[in-house]
Order: C-alpha cells, then sequence, then structure tokens
C-alpha cells in the first residue's frame, strides 16, 4: 500500500460529497482523491473542477478502469450490496455507507468477498465516534450511574418528505435512513456481546407519493435483563421535539443531552442510608430521603461544530476525521479497525428483524430510478 491512499468516491449526493470527498480532499498526507462516479452532469463537472479528479457517469466503468485502492461506496442505498461486492472482487478495499444491506444474507456475502479476495471492508458509522457519544459511553463505564435499567434514544421532529428516501423500492424510509446510526449507538450501549430481542412497530403516513414509513419506534430488550431495555423513536411525524436525544436510567443515577451538551447526576450507594423496610407506612406518608447527588455536566467547543452535517442529529466533522484516520492506519499499518463488519452484522439483524415484523403495502410510482 503506498503513503498516499488513492481514493476513488461513488456518488456525489449528500454522503458522497459533503462526507466523503470532503474529507478524503482535506487529508492531502494520507488520501489522494483520483476518480469520482456520478449520474448528473453538474455533479461530474464540480468534481473535475473541485477535486481535479476523473469523472464517470456510472460506477461501473469507473471499477472497470481502476487507478486506486480504496472504493468509496456512497451510492444509492439499493447499490451498496453489489457495487461493494463488485468492487472487492476487482481487488479494492471498500468503505460502504449505511444502510449496508438489507438481509444478513446479502452482509455475509460482502464480507465473504472481502475474506476470499483478502481486502478489507469499512463499515460507515460516522455517529458512533461523535464526541457527545464518546463522552456518555465513558460515563457509562465509569458505573458512576449503577446498572442501565433503560434508555429513551430519541430522533425525530416535524419534516415533509418528497424524495428518494420515502420509496420502498429504493431502500427509503426512516429506519434505513436515521436507524443505522441509533441502532449502532443502542447496540453500543446494550454491549455487543448480547444480542437483544427486537420489537417495533412503523407506519407510512407520508402526504405524497412515498410509501416506506417516516414513524418508527424499536424496542431493544434483554430477556434475562442483563442490559438495558432501550427504546428508539424515529419519526418525521413529532411536532414537539423530544429535548433530549438521550435519556438514561441507571440504579444510581441518569444521563440526559445530545450532540452539544450532557447532564448527569449520580449518589454513591454505599454512602446512601440504609432504610429498614416498612410493613405499613408511617404517619400515612410515603417513604422519601434527600439522596446526596453529584452533578456533572459536559459541553461540546464550539470550533468542533463547524461544517457539521445531517438535520435528525447533528454530526461533527471529527466523526468522519476518525474513521479515515483509523482506515489509514488499518491498510497502511495493521492496524486494528475501529468499526468491525461483525458489529454492523449484529446492526443489520435488528434493521431486518424490525421489517420482517412490519411488512407495509406498496404503492406505484410516477418517477423511474436508473441503477
Amino acid at each position: 500500500m503506498p503513503d498516499r491512499i488513492r481514493v476513488a468516491v461513488g456518488g456525489q449526493g449528500r454522503s458522497g460529497y459533503k462526507i466523503h470527498a470532503n474529507r478524503v480532499s482535506q487529508d492531502a498526507e494520507q488520501f489522494e482523491l483520483v476518480a469520482v462516479a456520478d449520474q448528473l452532469p453538474e455533479r461530474r463537472e464540480d468534481a473535475e473542477v473541485e477535486f481535479k479528479a476523473r469523472v464517470y457517469d456510472d460506477w461501473r466503468p469507473l471499477l472497470e478502469e481502476g487507478g486506486f485502492d480504496l472504493f468509496v461506496n456512497a451510492l444509492p442505498s439499493p447499490l451498496h450490496v453489489d457495487a461493494t461486492i463488485e468492487a472487492l472482487n476487482r481487488g479494492y478495499h471498500v468503505i460502504c455507507e449505511k444502510p449496508m444491506a438489507r438481509t444478513v444474507s446479502d452482509f455475509d456475502r460482502m464480507v465473504d468477498a472481502a475474506r476470499k479476495n483478502d481486502r478489507k471492508l469499512f463499515p460507515f458509522q460516522n455517529n458512533r465516534v461523535q464526541p457527545f457519544f464518546e463522552k456518555i459511553q465513558e460515563v457509562v463505564a465509569s458505573g458512576v450511574l449503577g446498572d442501565l435499567v433503560h434508555i429513551r434514544s430519541a430522533w425525530s421532529g416535524y419534516r415533509r418528505r418528497w424524495d428518494w428516501q420515502t420509496r420502498q423500492d429504493l431502500w427509503g424510509g426512516s429506519l434505513l435512513n436515521t436507524g443505522p446510526h441509533a441502532i449502532d449507538q443502542a447496540l453500543c450501549l446494550f454491549g455487543w456481546e448480547n444480542t437483544p430481542e427486537v420489537f417495533c412497530r412503523m407506519d407510512c403516513r407520508n402526504p405524497f407519493e412515498g410509501d416506506a414509513e417516516n414513524h418508527v419506534t424499536v424496542t431493544l430488550w434483554d430477556p434475562e435483563r442483563k442490559a438495558p431495555q432501550i427504546d428508539i423513536d424515529i419519526s418525521s411525524l413529532v411536532t414537539f421535539g423530544e429535548p433530549y436525544t438521550y435519556n438514561i436510567s441507571g440504579t444510581c443515577g441518569g444521563l440526559i443531552g445530545g450532540a452539544r451538551e450532557l447532564k448527569w447526576k449520580y449518589f454513591d450507594p454505599d454512602l446512601a442510608t440504609l432504610h429498614d423496610m416498612w410493613l405499613w407506612s408511617v404517619d400515612r406518608q410515603y417513604n422519601r430521603e434527600e439522596l446526596d447527588y453529584t452533578e456533572e455536566t459536559w459541553t461540546l467547543d464550539e470550533a468542533k461544530t463547524e461544517g457539521s452535517v445531517g438535520y435528525t442529529l447533528e454530526s461533527m466533522q471529527s466523526g468522519p476525521e476518525r474513521i479515515y484516520n483509523n482506515i489509514y492506519d488499518v491498510l497502511t499499518n495493521g492496524a486494528e479497525l475501529m468499526i468491525k463488519p461483525e458489529q454492523s452484522r449484529k446492526q443489520i439483524s435488528v434493521l431486518e428483524e424490525a421489517h420482517r415484523q412490519n411488512p407495509l403495502p406498496r404503492k406505484p410510482q410516477s418517477l423511474n430510478f436508473k441503477l
């Protein structure tokens, strides 16, 4: 592998351009953006002018011509499986955007192609390494909250949409769009060593042609209660949104907050009063006590918010930067993968089960989409 990794990006939409092409072009010491594929001529022109890259109107000739080491699959979602496997079979390492696949069996085909060709497959989960979520995991790992019992994860607001993300045939819908971020974070907190039971309800109330869900609730739970119950809301029908992305409840405290600010409070159970059990109420009152809580806060440095993307969850540039740094270290120094395929496999298993529980009727579409 050369000192500078040559990169080709398939797709120049929101993710392919704003996240991947920009990240690669900003890191000239480690990466070189050499090729871009997109169907829209204005996007190809932008790539020629801004990145000085070779351009293609389709991903297939890009892979055939080659001249690069790493393929970024930011193509439309239905191409994530086939284009990734094709790229791996041609000898390229691959970064694949979410959702990587709709089924575990398709995901396993991707992993198998990477293994057979001795190539690396990199899942792209940029919100796992966001500053606020790393802080949440740090607080949880410290044990000050006690055993986690319940986590509420809210990713909702009110938004009418009329784009491809509302169509089932194009892998649209809230669960495949926002869900991979929410589920990935949830599984981190659930514990990768644990396998959750899944309960999901979803509905399509799009006002236009879209037939994919725009309202989803997912519950992850452990029958043995070793892991917390996690309730995830992903809806575009919430007029009065939740004030916090996360509300975490533990046996000794709790945490609330989101991308820019977190608050948590906790008490030391060893220092709390040990009470005797009441058989009858005393003075006809509920029992109550004043616990000695410690309260802490965390606030994101404002300078780190520049260039953030996303609307459901604000995603800082530090996430893609850390993932690409890790990818470079993996390919040049044999470092350990930060985002592991086996973790994404568990995420896809949750997504697949949620869709299995909620088959939605399909609508005829007036616009065809060339893949």
